[in-house]
């Protein structure tokens, strides 16, 4: 008897599942995955795509964005951003992002907001980090959890010294949030790990030498200043028995400490990003590669790919930002002394993540593209607690995939982004190796051949409750 037809059916493919690839297909109805298996076992779909034996994975989960942060006023901007940049991620194959919300006042008055901001815009899924930069933030952890937002971060020891509107935190809000942690189901305290008093000695010690560019930039927050709150962040979280996750890790020295403390067995997991992944600081991007922590050595960005096909690092983001160039170059150029006072922010991340990995990992043989997916989604989903809902092709899943050519190429540059600001890249002028053909979010082909079929608002708040399980909110 013939299998009752499917909304959609993807088939002669490779599919990258938990634990193996097989050769064959994949068949979706009502937006979620009702069947992973050979071709011959698959049902016929009302929309089908033959994969050509291209491979086909969970669409990527990009745990780390910042939607309208910079140009245009916050929050008011996330209107705007929300749907320029959710286009952008849905071109690049990333069906899922978490975005960092950050404010001076109280996060509960205007929690609708947040979520409704999206829901209006986004083209793909979505949740949001809260910042923790003042002591009444922390007081309203619990709330928020109840709301479904689990996971908190903290400028731990950074930008003290700058003048930039992000305020630190230092050990006693980091166990006041670590311990709250610690007593939830599935909660999860994060930490950007600078310690800003060294680097304030050290960035007047290199300016004084009249240097003012990426290197320049890198010695002024040397390795030991990431490595030095690494490790206070894993004391921490060892003391308390709580969870933790550190972003955006760039130097060997920061990969050491957190293997010290995962070897002891402390819940503490590690973040790098795709820049610090393909990029050196001999780039020198002026500007365009100015980041915190820094774009670092050629040793760094290797001792990360390691670090990643060990099982130190197990997540990958992009810290994706939209910023004017006129405001990254202040009206000078890339290059010059106002590169200290220049903003810093990788733009625009959400696009380039999956072409980048592919192009500079699978393609160079650095990880295989079962480890791609490992550390670009199914991780991502199991850590933010949206597993397996998301980040996996399996039955009951969300259909979201990503079919790829890894012998696509393309040249990033103004035409290839599809976000607010396209008028620079660190990435820029760069051939990749490796693309996105297809996005699948819901069952539904949202991109084909860069065509797409999928609308602002379309994608969908995803909470996560107390019992760890991510699923539609009630109204």
């Amino acid at each position: 008897m013939q299998a009752e037809e499917a909304d959609l059916t993807v088939y002669n493919a490779r599919v990258v599942t938990p634990g193996r690839t097989l050769m064959g297909g994949v068949a979706a109805t009502d937006g979620r995955i009702i069947k992973v298996c050979a071709d011959d076992e698959l049902p016929p779909g009302n929309d089908e795509i033959d994969a050509g034996g291209n491979y086909l994975i969970p669409g990527l989960i990009d745990p780390h964005v910042h939607i309208g942060r910079r140009s245009g006023g916050y929050p008011n901007q996330l209107e705007v951003e929300f749907e320029t940049e959710t286009r952008g991620a849905l071109h690049g194959g990333v069906t899922t992002v978490i975005n960092f919300i950050e404010q001076s006042e109280p996060y509960l008055p205007d929690l609708d907001f947040f979520i409704e901001v999206g829901e209006r815009n986004s083209y793909v899924d979505f949740t949001h980090h809260f910042v923790m930069s003042h002591d009444h933030h922390v007081e309203e952890i619990e709330e928020l959890a109840s709301a479904g937002f689990r996971s908190y971060k903290m400028f731990f020891n950074m930008y003290k010294h700058m003048d930039i509107d992000i305020v630190p935190s230092e050990a006693d809000r980091v166990y006041r949030v670590l311990k709250k942690v610690a007593e939830m189901n599935h909660g999860l305290a994060m930490f950007h790990a600078e310690n800003s008093d060294l680097s304030y000695v050290r960035r007047q010690e290199v300016q004084a030498e009249h240097r003012h560019d990426m290197q320049a930039w890198a010695d002024a927050s040397p390795p030991i200043s990431e490595a030095m709150q690494i490790e206070h962040a894993g004391m921490l979280t060892e003391y308390t028995n709580s969870r933790s996750y550190v972003v955006h890790i760039s130097s060997a020295a920061g990969v050491e400490s957190l293997a010290r403390y995962r070897a002891k067995g402390v819940d503490i997991h590690g973040e790098t990003l795709v820049a610090f992944l393909a990029l050196t600081y001999d780039d020198d991007l002026g500007t365009w590669g100015k980041v915190s922590p820094p774009i670092r050595s050629e040793d760094d960005k290797q001792a990360l790919w390691k670090a990643i096909r060990t099982g130190v690092i197990e997540h990958v983001g992009t810290d994706h930002i939209s910023t004017d160039r006129e405001v990254n170059e202040m009206g000078q150029g890339r290059h010059g002394p106002h590169f200290w006072e220049s903003p810093p922010g990788l733009q625009p991340g959400v696009e380039y993540f999956l072409p980048v990995m592919l192009s500079e990992g699978v393609n160079r043989g650095r990880i295989s593209i079962e480890r791609l997916v490992d550390v670009s989604s199914t991780n991502n989903a199991k850590r933010f607690g949206l597993y397996p809902r998301k980040g996996a092709i399996v039955e009951g899943a969300d259909a979201d995939m990503v079919l790829v050519d890894l012998n696509a190429s393309a040249v990033i540059d103004d035409a290839f982004y599809h976000t607010r600001e396209t008028s620079w890249s660190p990435f820029h002028g760069w051939t990749v190796t490796g693309l996105p053909t297809h996005t699948i979010v819901g069952g539904n082909i949202a991109v084909e051949n860069g065509e797409r079929h999928r609308h602002p608002g379309d994608g969908s708040f995803l909470p996560v409750y107390n019992d760890g399980v991510s699923r539609p909110r009630t109204r």
